[in-house]
């Protein structure tokens, strides 16, 4: 797509196939023209050719020579005018038909190849296209001073000019087209791409919160530990493990050396493990730490639940495949009835190897023990370029092959309906604007003109007929096609034997030089070889007619050849082109739009994790940080009422942000069980009511009706009752609680996010003795659009 004056990929290829076509079929003209030339010439005329032709093809040599190293502006346009002002100006050195007709066809190429030469300079190829008519004018002047110069090759050149600008033009536009749709397509694949990468990240930072933040502050906060000299160390390394960033673990690791290095925890809640690894087991990096923190998540959870201190791990390669194993005879439990926001299986083992790729599974039933199972397949050793994997980088959600190849396809597809309306618009202009004045001035040449007069209707039909289905957006039909061919196939032979001897490729033929332009608009789609293959048939056919009426003479078939050239070589060329753009330009553009997509991606990812991590942390820097920081650097002791129950609520608050992604039909509800269930684990007995029916809350509205709630339940003591009540114009949530302590600190009172508060929401709190009621509603506005049962 073209953005401030910057092309776009496809319109880039384009430009440069079209530049590279047009300097390699001048100079393949020049060279092919200046050979047959040699041919006709008379022995004393050799050294005149010779000598303009050397300097022709020198200049043709230079310029292809800058198709590798570029040489300046003004030398390559003073190069080009040369060559076209000495062949207008030979004629009178040259002489004779055949130098005329060399002169015309040499010069009526370059002005053509000069339109694709200097398509990114269109008044560098008008100037060039006519001084290359000026030349040919006053060569034809100086070669015949007592005849009117002939006003039909200029009208020809000038067609021709015409017709290649806007075969440029049209394929340009079609290019322009598939960039600016590619780039559509690409910037809303880029948009899902960093929804799901941070998705992705979300979910496993919210892992290592789990892990790790999460599963400390709780075990304070229930003080069930009497020798605490375990948690400095590990409020350090909570600290260290939410400051770093998730999914942006480059290069591999040796899976074996980490899982040696798991944590088995200390003293009585320690667990002893045997361990057989068959190593090393070098794996990319993502992975590597997906398998290590969910092995340390299940360790910790045979310490908390299989009610035994022994377990065995094992790790070993299974063809491609990199299995990790740690199993217990512990007391076993049934997967199934885990709750969803219980988040030691779902989000740190199951959750961390489906976002890198891999997969986990739990096989457990109560009274058998308990086997986890971690697999990552790795799909190439040498992983492929271009398929960004989270595990081995920033993240960048791999791109399908055939998401490329839809978009090459689609690429291919915009360049072959430029390049059929380009063959289309040619056929139709020269056909009528060239072979019908043609076939009107020479009809008393034909034998018979009526012939002539059908095939010329034949033609017409054809173009007309495939053109419909063309500006319709439909393929031709195989049957109308091979028609259609038989059809353009039956005009080149009526066109050959209806002339008399002496006239093919002359005035009189109008059919030669357009029958291939229609048989390229009807095969467009087609690998070139097939229109080749047409393109001798039609010269055969012609050939035959030639022989048929009297042999040659070598001038003549210098003349014949040059004339071929002209139009079919031509015709070849064009043919050669469209092949290239639909199967080199159209996968390399696909190729470079995947690759500066990628990048893109990339790009955006890295700046919304860095800006979704930043905005994470500092949430946490408000509570969450200055007590692990407190309890990492001693200044807050795990002894302390006061702390424990700061933790307290602080595991409660985390618990409901585990539970904010729930796929669940009542999210407020869901989340306050969250925080009923972290009360109930310190011994607070708590009931839940809820009256009316549920309807839609805001994910920010929900944060701050909850917040008063997780803060009143971790400090409760004994017993709480938290009712939920949902109006049409409303939604309140109240709690009470029983032997609530005091609040010394105001962070409690506080929501845990710095974010300003909804207008709509309001919170009231009263403490009467011992107890502590605080309710927070929302009322919702008119502006809102949510809508309340």
């Amino acid at each position: 797509m073209r953005l401030r004056g910057h092309e776009g990929n496809s319109e880039r290829l384009v430009n440069r196939t079209v530049e590279r076509y047009g300097v390699w079929l001048r100079s393949t003209v020049v060279c092919l023209c200046g050979a047959l030339g040699l041919v006709w010439a008379d022995a004393a005329d050799v050294s005149w050719t010779l000598s303009l032709l050397a300097p022709a093809v020198l200049a043709c040599g230079v310029r292809l020579w800058s198709l590798r190293r570029p040489l300046p502006f003004a030398l390559l346009w003073t190069l080009d005018a040369a060559v076209v002002l000495l062949m207008g100006l030979s004629q009178p050195v040259l002489g004779g038909e055949g130098a005329n007709a060399m002169v015309e066809v040499t010069v009526g190429i370059s002005v053509i190849a000069f339109q694709f030469e200097w398509a990114m300079r269109p008044v560098a190829g008008a100037a060039l296209a006519l001084l290359g008519a000026v030349a040919c004018v006053l060569g034809d002047l100086l070669s015949s001073p007592a005849h009117d110069p002939d006003v039909a090759p200029l009208v020809r050149l000038v067609v021709q000019v015409g017709l290649s600008r806007a075969a440029y033009l049209i394929v340009r536009a079609r290019a322009r087209a598939a960039d600016r749709s590619a780039a559509v397509r690409a910037a809303l694949r880029r948009e899902a791409d960093v929804a799901a990468a941070r998705r992705a990240t979300e979910r496993a930072y919210l892992a290592t919160l789990h892990d790790t933040a999460s599963a400390t502050l709780l075990m304070v906060s229930q003080g069930d530990s009497r020798d605490w000299s375990w948690l400095p160390p590990r409020a350090r390394q909570d600290l260290e493990a939410l400051s770093a960033m998730p999914g942006f673990e480059t290069g591999s690791v040796d899976l074996a050396a980490l899982l040696d290095c798991v944590p088995t925890g200390e003293g009585k809640a320690g667990v002893r493990l045997t361990t057989h690894i068959e190593g090393p087991l070098a794996i990319p990096s993502g992975p590597g730490l997906a398998i290590f923190n969910g092995v340390r998540e299940a360790v910790t959870n045979v310490a908390h639940h299989a009610g035994v201190r022994e377990a065995e791990l094992g790790a070993w390669r299974e063809g491609n495949d990199v299995v990790v194993e740690l199993s217990d005879r512990g007391r076993g439990f049934d997967p199934e009835s885990v709750p969803a926001r219980r988040r030691g299986i779902s989000g740190s083992i199951i959750g961390r190897m489906r976002a890198v790729g891999g997969t986990a599974s739990i096989t457990s039933r109560p009274g058998t023990g308990t086997r986890v199972r971690w697999r990552w397949h790795d799909r190439d050793q040498a992983p492929q370029a271009g398929r960004g994997v989270r595990a081995t980088g920033a993240p960048c959600p791999p791109r399908p092959q055939a998401q490329h190849t839809a978009a090459i396809r689609f690429i291919r597809g915009q360049l072959l309906y430029g390049s059929q309306l380009v063959a289309l618009l040619i056929c139709l202009v020269w056909q009528f604007a060239i072979s019908l004045r043609r076939l009107l001035a020479h009809q008393d040449v034909y034998h018979p003109a009526w012939a002539q007069t059908a095939a010329f209707v034949c033609l017409a039909a054809v173009a007309v007929t495939g053109g419909a289905y063309l500006l319709r957006g439909r393929r031709i039909p195989p049957w109308v096609r091979g028609w259609s061919l038989g059809a353009v196939l039956a005009v080149s032979a009526v066109g050959a034997y209806t002339l008399p001897p002496g006239q093919s490729t002359g005035p009189a033929d109008w059919a030669f030089g357009v029958v291939g332009w229609h048989a390229l608009f009807l095969l467009a789609d087609l690998r070139v070889r097939v229109f080749a293959a047409f393109l001798g048939a039609h010269i055969g056919i012609n050939a035959t007619a030639v022989v048929w009426s009297g042999a040659p003479t070598a001038a003549e078939s210098a003349v014949l050849g040059i004339a071929t050239i002209g139009s079919c070589g031509l015709q070849l060329s064009v043919g050669f082109l469209m092949t290239h753009l639909r199967h080199g330009t159209a996968p390399a553009a696909g190729s470079a739009a995947a690759r500066e997509e990628e990048l893109r991606t990339r790009e955006r990812i890295q700046e919304h994790l860095q800006s979704d991590h930043k905005e994470r942390y500092r949430a946490l820097t408000a509570t969450t940080v200055p007590l692990l920081v407190g309890l990492g650097h001693g200044v807050l002791s795990p002894y302390d009422e006061e702390v424990r129950l700061r933790c307290g609520v602080e595991g409660a608050r985390m618990r409901r942000l585990f539970a904010e992604g729930d796929a669940v039909l009542d999210p407020l509800l869901n989340e306050l069980r969250a925080c009923v269930e972290v009360a109930e684990h310190q011994g607070v007995t708590v009931s839940l009511a809820v009256r009316g029916r549920p309807g839609e809350v805001p994910v920010q509205v929900r944060r701050e009706l909850i917040d008063p709630v997780a803060v009143t339940l971790g400090r409760t003591r004994t017993a709480a009752r938290v009712t939920v009540v949902w109006t049409p114009q409303n939604v309140r949530v109240s709690v009470v609680g029983v032997d609530c302590a005091d609040d010394r600190t105001a962070g409690e009172a506080a929501p845990s996010h710095d974010r300003p508060m909804d207008a709509n929401v309001s919170v009231v709190r009263t403490r009467r003795g011992e107890s502590m009621w605080a309710e927070a509603s929302w009322s919702r506005s008119a502006s809102s659009g949510v809508d309340l049962p």
